[in-house]
Order: structure tokens, then C-alpha cells, then sequence
């Protein structure tokens, strides 16, 4: 009884502090989308909180009318979609080679695979290997490098050790090859795993940011996370402002409109994704 009265008191001790920092965490977010729905003057006196003060769409009407932010919108969504697809690719190959126990040196590709989640690759030689492999100032840059993520491949290798070897070796059998075999067996048994896996690419794909920063000095190949930025730290909310003819106090609002811009593809999904990130941690390490 004592037991059950203790989980008991922990389980809502748990509920609410877990409640507590969701609300915290929620507060910038209503901050900033009703600062987006509210005049300059409103914002930069003080006056908004988490309700819309002197509703107003001015502020994304600046900023969609700005055709940079279209296309920096337009190369976000290509990098996620190809970058993805590559991801998916490359990972499955490795992954499906390093599910094999008779692999030769597989304790040492693996061992490889968990040293890079340990020590990240420095800056300059990063930069020194994209810049000769002629990828500097173009999109390879930013799909490229980060083809393989340590995590997504240990996650589809123990997914791939849970297909049954029967079944492996009457594909075989059937003649089946090892590409052939991983293309029509391997990859449809694991869909929940390359879903899983796909959706953590994608939405890294989205957010990526420093990758851009290093390697694109061209403004017109910036995603919408390096435009965001630059919005937000440097000139050109301002000349965004101009453009629109607006009034200096709608910088602020402004900036706040360009985070709900890019921020609303993510919310718009993530409820019905939210079960796949969930189980992304578990898939996989469990055998059956």
C-alpha cells in the first residue's frame, strides 16, 4: 500500500513538473507568434505578451512578398526531399552490409561508425575536403557531408539483423544477389525503420543551418534557416521594411513573422509524425 502511495505521489509529481516546463518552453513560441500578428508600435512599447496587440498582417505580408524568402523556401524543401533521399540510400547500404556477422572487419567499421558519434570532424579540414572535392558554394555541400548519421545507421543495422535468415537465404536461393536481395526483401520489412529514420533526416535536413553558413557564400542558394538569420542579425528586415514601406518600428514585427514562416512546415507535421519520433529511440533494439 505504501509502494502504491509513493509511485503514486511520484507519477503526479512527474506529470506536473513535466507540464510545468512544456509551459515554459511554450511561452517564447506564443510570444513570438503574437508579437508576428501585431503592429510595431504595440511590439516595441512593450505591450505584447502572449495575445496579438493592434492585430495586423503587415508583418507577413512583408515578408512573403519578399522574393528571397520564396526562394530560400523553395531550396529548404529541395534539400530536405533529395537530401533525405540520399540519406536513406546511403544509410540502408551501410547498414544492411554492417548487419552481417560474417563480415570481415565489421567490428572495426563499426567501431568507426561509433567514433565518429563521439569526436565531430573539425571545421577547417571539413572545409579543406568540400572545397577539393569541388562541392564549395553549391547544394552538394550541405547534403553531402552529413550523408551518414551514426545514430539513423545503428538504428536500421539493428533493424536489419531482426529479418529472419531464412528468409535471406531462400532469396538467395531464388538467386537473388545481395543487391537485389536488399531491394526487394530488406527494405520492405524494415518501412518502420526507414520512416523512422527518414523523418529524423528530414526535419535535420530543415533545420540545417551550419553546414550553409560554412559553405555557401552565394546568397541566392541559401535555405530558409541561413535567411532567417540573416533577418534576424543583419540588414535585411530592414530593407525588407523599406520594400514594403513600412514603418521602423515594424522591424520586430517582422523578424517574428519570418520565425513563424519558417517554423510552420514543422508544426503543421509534427502531429502526425510525432508517433515515429516517439519510437525512434526504441526501434530496433529490441530483438525479437
Amino acid at each position: 500500500m505504501k509502494e502504491s502511495m509513493s509511485r503514486t505521489v511520484f507519477t503526479r509529481f512527474n506529470y506536473l513538473f513535466l507540464s510545468l516546463m512544456g509551459l515554459i518552453m511554450l511561452l517564447p513560441f506564443l510570444h513570438i507568434l503574437a508579437g508576428s500578428f501585431s503592429s510595431g508600435n504595440a511590439i516595441m512599447q512593450g505591450k505584447v505578451t502572449i495575445f496579438p496587440i493592434e492585430f495586423t498582417l503587415l508583418n507577413f505580408k512583408a515578408v512573403l512578398n519578399d522574393a528571397a524568402i520564396w526562394r530560400s523556401f523553395g531550396i529548404s524543401i529541395f534539400v530536405t526531399v533529395f537530401g533525405t533521399a540520399i540519406n536513406l540510400l546511403l544509410t540502408s547500404l551501410m547498414a544492411y552490409g554492417l548487419a552481417k556477422t560474417d563480415l570481415k572487419g565489421r567490428s572495426f567499421l563499426i567501431l568507426l561508425v561509433l567514433f565518429t558519434m563521439i569526436f565531430q570532424a573539425p571545421m577547417i579540414p571539413s572545409y579543406l575536403v568540400v572545397k577539393d572535392l569541388g562541392m564549395l558554394n553549391t547544394l552538394w555541400s550541405i547534403m553531402i557531408p552529413n550523408a551518414i548519421s551514426a545514430f539513423n545507421l545503428i538504428i536500421m543495422m539493428s533493424f536489419f539483423q531482426r529479418i529472419p535468415k531464412d528468409l535471406l537465404e531462400a532469396a538467395r536461393i531464388d538467386g537473388c544477389g545481395e543487391y537485389r536481395t536488399w531491394w526487394k526483401i530488406a527494405l520492405p520489412m524494415s518501412l518502420p525503420a526507414m520512416t523512422t529514420v527518414g523523418l529524423f533526416y528530414a526535419v535535420g535536413h530543415w533545420n540545417g543551418y551550419f553546414n550553409s553558413l560554412m559553405f555557401i557564400r552565394d546568397s541566392s542558394l541559401f535555405p530558409l534557416q541561413v535567411k532567417l538569420r540573416k533577418l534576424l542579425v543583419e540588414s535585411d528586415a530592414e530593407a525588407m521594411m523599406q520594400s514594403a514601406e513600412l514603418t521602423l518600428s515594424s522591424i520586430e514585427g517582422i523578424k517574428m513573422a519570418a520565425i513563424m514562416v519558417a517554423t510552420i512546415p514543422i508544426l503543421v507535421i509534427y502531429p502526425f509524425i510525432q508517433k515515429y519520433f516517439t519510437q525512434g529511440a526504441m526501434l530496433g533494439s529490441i530483438k525479437e
